[in-house]
């Protein structure tokens, strides 16, 4: 038996101690309220739109809509190499005191900040200010906490140590729906519309004050303090990290790996699905959100199970394995949740025939990941409208030069500004769903998803697909802190969860609606996160090294 497996056993067999529940309960704290700040903004946006957005004209609110999508998502890598390069030059504890103090702040700002009608053109500016602010802490948030929970845990146990970082996410998702969930049931939707909105945002101060009382309180990670003792800091972790290519390899290898392929698993299972029941399906936002937040609440602890599991396991094997049956098996699962949600839309997919006839030079790219593009072609609108109404379609190549033509259940429609709203009286016409169906799921309420057969079968597939997050997830912090050495732990780990988290699986919904868009296929956009998760298979299966049993302060000495 080896020295370190011994050890490790017998860390494993130990109870954890006060210090160490005390720093996972602090990291964990401060994630949960950075994960609920940030997505109140997108959970939001209706409000924040009519809001920050009301007086702008076409032009500028284009640019607008593009900078308050993106902001969040886009910079966050950005907000991991600053962040991450302060985490490694001056400790781990102050660096992530800081990315709270600035997400904390540029949320209750957005709470506070008034309406376009009030001081005009600021508006939108300043909660642009406010979402690029909340990236960037949000960059450098993880990579601290992951790193100082990890610095922290002894050897075999990082996985179950890192493991309540990785439910921060899903809880502050949560937490964010219920609080959001909790209004709108106690007030008026004008009210809620008026004002109401608000109320998440400001509270949050609260929140921010008790994270960081916390936080103060915790002491600099082991391993960094043992690294500034002995003399082997990096003196510039980000050239170290990513200029030399024995490091910028890990990297390379931890984001196509490990962290691309978790992205799009996460993001499909959480906001894709949600994305699915209310913009494809037409579920109400009440009840989705009511499901979302059931499959949630089930598949949390799973977290646990699975960063406990790498510790005995293996961390790679449970990643991958988790990518690979996400990937075989959303074709089924989702098929299964539009059957439950709304199976007169998918009855009406049989029964009526949509055909877009056009010339296919006319046909153009109709990707549009912030919602900015204006497309004039008429066989781009005619396939966009299609798709945001879930109207499955056919297109047909047309004569050179021939006008784009639309039947829907033999009805012609005419393709012009009021295409989308045209193309749906005519699809219902002919036998689509209206809202109020019958066959559109309904449950707004916790006790009546409790009780429908239908809803608990649509919380049945969504938790598959939070237990298929769980496996990608739990494991994943463990993983990237052990890949590292400590001088460049932090900037290392982040720049690639980041740019996987922000970017692979930050622009999966408007991805996966392009392609559905450019196909008529409304679960066609699935190819997406499968291409991505097999890719990462098939990458860590090949390059990617187990980790679990890893002494972390390997090659701290240069």
């Amino acid at each position: 038996m080896s020295m370190a497996s011994a050890t490790s056993r017998s860390a494993a067999a130990r109870p954890m101690t006060a210090e160490e529940r005390r720093v996972i309960v602090a990291s964990s704290a401060g994630t949960v309220f950075e994960w609920y700040d940030f997505y109140l903004a997108g959970s939001l946006a209706v409000n924040i739109n009519k809001t920050f957005f009301s007086g702008v004209n076409e032009t500028a609110g284009f640019i607008f809509v593009l900078l308050g999508f993106a902001a969040g998502f886009a910079v966050r890598p950005f907000g991991a190499l600053f962040f991450g390069r302060l985490g490694d030059l001056i400790g781990r504890k102050y660096t992530f005191l800081v990315t709270m103090l600035v997400m904390g702040v540029a949320t209750f700002l957005v709470g506070v900040l008034p309406a376009y009608e009030t001081i005009g053109i600021a508006a939108p500016i300043g909660f642009i200010i406010c979402r690029l602010l909340q990236g960037l802490a949000l960059g450098g948030e993880y990579g601290g906490a992951a790193t100082y929970v990890a610095e922290h845990a002894p050897p075999g146990r990082r996985g179950y140590f890192t493991s309540w970082i990785q439910t921060t996410a899903t809880v502050g998702l949560f937490l964010s729906l219920i609080v959001i969930l909790t209004l709108r049931l106690s007030m008026s939707q004008q009210a809620f519309d008026d004002w109401g909105w608000r109320i998440p945002f400001l509270v949050s101060i609260v929140l921010l004050a008790v994270s960081i009382w916390i936080r103060v309180q915790l002491n600099e990670s082991p391993a960094f303090q043992r690294m500034k003792a002995e003399g082997t800091a990096s003196k510039a972790p980000l050239s170290e990290a990513f200029a030399r290519w024995e490091n910028a390899k890990i990297a390379l290898i931890a984001l196509l790996g490990g962290t691309a392929g978790q992205a799009v698993v996460w993001y499909t299972g959480q906001f894709y699905a949600l994305f699915f029941l209310t913009q494809t399906m037409k579920v109400d936002g009440a009840t989705a959100n009511i499901l979302i937040a059931l499959s949630l609440l089930l598949g949390t602890p799973f977290f646990i199970l699975f960063g406990w599991l790498s510790d005995r396991i293996g961390r790679k094997w449970i990643i991958l394995a988790g990518c690979l049956i996400a990937a075989a098996t959303y074709f089924p699962l989702f098929g299964k949740l539009a059957e439950t949600a709304n199976p007169g839309l998918i009855a009406a997919h049989e029964k009526v025939k949509a055909t877009i006839a056009a010339d296919p030079a006319s046909c153009g790219n109709v990707f549009d990941p912030v919602n900015i593009r204006v497309f004039t072609q008429p066989c781009d609108i005619a396939r966009r409208g299609l798709a945001a109404n879930a109207i499955k379609y056919q297109l047909v190549d047309a004569p050179a030069g021939a006008p784009t033509k639309v039947t829907i259940g033999g009805a012609e429609v005419a393709v012009d500004d009021a295409f989308a709203a045209q193309a749906l009286a005519a699809a219902q016409a002919a036998g689509y769903p209206k809202s109020g169906d019958e066959s559109i799921l309904k449950a707004q309420s916790l006790g009546a998803a409790l009780t429908d057969s239908r809803a608990l079968t649509a919380i049945g597939v969504l938790f598959i697909l939070v237990l298929y997050v769980t496996m990608v997830y739990g494991p994943i912090a463990a993983l990237l802190v052990e890949l590292f050495p400590t001088r460049i732990r932090y900037s290392g780990m982040s720049l690639p969860y980041h740019i996987g988290n922000g970017w692979f699986g930050g622009f999966l919904p408007p991805t996966a609606f392009a392609i559905v868009a450019a196909t008529g296929d409304i679960f066609a956009g699935l190819w997406y996160p499968i291409v991505v998760a097999l890719m990462t298979f098939v990458v860590g299966m090949l390059f990617l090294p187990e980790t679990k049993d890893r002494d972390i302060y390997a090659g701290d000495r240069r």
